[in-house]
């Protein structure tokens, strides 16, 4: 078992605002300094946890109700933390997650409108209160990120694309919720500017790290 401590780090913002790239690029830099890098995501990360995606996002799932959609949405993830995340960790490794809790924040107690404290007080029941130690909010222009998620979906029929079927005023809410946690957690989220060039945005990327974890890269 490792003596360093490992970390932990969510990767956050609206499909299409290349988050997913992101945190990709970052795995790649922390494997090159010898960092031991687990890669994951939410829902899903795991043998049930990817069943469980399967259901939520298929585009053919219809008549889901919100609070089973949240309900869930933590289903998966307290499997990923058993599973996953707590064993990576403490063995040293730096964990790596696309979307975690404040996804759920944003899209049901936001978009949804089944409120915040549902979200928060789920997380501490259901996760133990478990949170990351660095997330980044990747921000961009909403509008933009939407029509690049569905574009990107239309054109394999197998990918996940139940939420980008949603209105724009469901986005719009979704946007407000991420800027809702990052001005209330501003010890733990970073928000990163979506807008420039990937490799721009990998090195805003490094930077942040740089400043908040340092040592780690």
């Amino acid at each position: 078992m490792s003596s360093v401590p490992g970390k932990f780090i969510t990767f956050e913002g609206l499909d299409g605002s290349g988050k997913t790239t992101q945190l990709e690029k970052l795995a790649a830099a922390l494997r090159a300094t010898g960092r031991q890098v687990v890669v994951t995501r939410e829902p899903g990360g795991t043998p049930i946890g990817e069943q469980i995606r399967a259901v939520l996002l298929d585009a053919r799932t219809h008549g889901l109700a919100a609070r089973a959609e949240m309900a869930l949405m933590f289903a998966s993830r307290a499997q990923q933390i058993h599973e996953v995340i707590k064993p990576a960790l403490r063995e040293g490794k730096v964990v790596l997650c696309d979307r975690f809790t404040d996804s759920s924040e944003a899209y049901q107690g936001f978009g949804r409108q089944l409120g915040s404290e549902t979200i928060l007080e789920l997380h501490r029941v259901v996760c133990q209160d478990f949170h990351p130690d660095l997330t980044l909010l990747f921000v961009g222009d909403f509008r933009s990120q939407l029509e690049r998620a569905r574009t990107r979906n239309s054109k394999d029929d197998d990918r996940e694309g139940r939420f980008e079927r949603e209105q724009a005023d469901f986005f719009e809410r979704v946007a407000r919720g991420y800027e809702a946690i990052a001005k209330r957690e501003t010890k733990r989220v970073v928000t990163i500017d979506a807008k420039h060039s990937i490799d721009d945005v990998h090195a805003a990327v490094i930077k942040t790290l740089q400043e908040r974890l340092p040592g780690l890269l």
